[in-house]
């Protein structure tokens, strides 16, 4: 599937995302597709549905990629880069086969794609990467080869909105508790077989999101002249009791500020790039009544979403293959990701453990 990053010509843009229902009549159907194969039991799947009435019966992200898809769109055409623009799916509407089949009809051969998952890990990256080899392969022989960009953990594009929505989260605190609030940096949990193996030395996706909470605070203080407390929690976790997962999750993480007698926390989802169902309900709907509960101040950052300085730096991302640039923008110590996966990196954990991305929508 991938070619010499610095020969490679490409013809179009793809968005790879997670998918989710749009109406009602779409939930059950959209999570049993989700879970196919996982014997995830049917009562089970009846109360994650009961998430998306919080929201109509849909999900926010379908919403938020069509809103990234037209914000690129502007921001290729006042660049003048002249590619454009696909999405496609995972899990639901538009699959990823159907938009391949769209592409190949419209001519188009080299594809570069950005996932909307900006870390290293199984779930995160190479099981996109397995289910776009299947779309292709579905396609057949006129289906447009694909490139992946590389994780963008690190980019100045992702960081940097991140340092701000911070900053706003903590200004929307009272005054008087905003110089001791805590920061919560959250991530999707997985387990913890798949984050020792993930990235081409293992353990990348713990180490990845480290950096990212480390940048973000070491931003906010840098803009802020004030320091403040962090931690890297977990959230989402979807797998049985049996399998050991990442933690503290934030509900416990929430419960231990509390008893230490913290008053005020930020909640800053680093590990997701729009407000898709897993932060508008695991945060704002669960993490919040948590936080009440507790006599907690709770402000929830936003995520990247369509902010111009994250559109910008996928145009970036863009540019820095379509001209094979040594020079790669990321701030931080880890470095720029690898543009090709190594061959063994972030095996495929599916005959052992469960697939991951909850049963709602990343």
């Amino acid at each position: 599937m991938h070619r010499d990053p610095g020969t490679a010509r490409y013809d179009a843009f793809l968005l790879v995302s997670f998918g989710g229902p749009e109406n009602p009549a779409e939930v059950l159907p959209f999570l049993r597709n989700v879970t196919r194969g996982r014997d995830v039991p049917e009562a089970r799947l009846a109360a994650v549905a009961e998430h998306y009435q919080h929201f109509g019966g849909r999900s926010p992200i379908n919403d938020q990629c069509r809103a990234l898809c037209d914000a690129l769109r502007t921001q290729f055409a006042a660049d003048g880069l002249e590619l454009p623009v696909y999405w496609g799916n995972r899990n639901w509407q538009p699959f990823l086969a159907d938009t391949l089949r769209t592409m190949a009809d419209d001519g188009v051969r080299h594809a570069l794609a950005l996932l909307t998952s900006a870390y290293n890990s199984y779930s995160g990256c190479r099981q996109y990467r397995e289910d776009l080899a299947a779309a292709r392969a579905e396609v057949g022989p006129d289906a447009p080869t694909v490139d992946r960009i590389r994780a963008y953990f690190n980019h100045p594009g992702f960081v940097r909105p991140q340092i701000a929505g911070v900053r706003a989260a903590l200004d929307a605190l009272p005054a008087t508790l905003r110089a001791d609030a805590r920061l919560v940096f959250t991530t999707h949990s997985i387990p913890v077989r798949m984050a020792a193996s993930s990235g081409p030395l293992g353990d990348a996706y713990v180490t990845q999101h480290h950096e990212v909470a480390r940048l973000v605070a070491e931003g906010v203080a840098a803009a802020t002249g004030r320091a403040h407390d962090w931690q890297l929690v977990y959230q989402s976790r979807s797998g049985p009791p049996s399998v050991p997962w990442l933690e503290p999750d934030v509900g416990d993480h929430l419960r231990a500020l509390a008893a230490a007698g913290v008053s005020a926390v930020v909640v800053a989802p680093i590990g997701f790039v729009s407000d898709h169902l897993e932060v508008a309900y695991d945060l704002d709907v669960e993490a919040r009544a948590v936080a009440a509960e507790l006599g907690l101040a709770f402000v929830r950052a936003a995520t990247v979403g369509t902010s111009p300085e994250f559109v910008a730096g996928i145009r970036e991302l863009v540019c820095e293959r379509l001209t094979g640039a040594r020079q790669r923008a990321v701030l931080g110590r880890l470095g720029a990701d690898h543009d090709v996966c190594p061959v063994h990196c972030c095996p495929n954990p599916r005959a052992a453990l469960p697939t991951v991305g909850g049963v709602g929508d990343q």
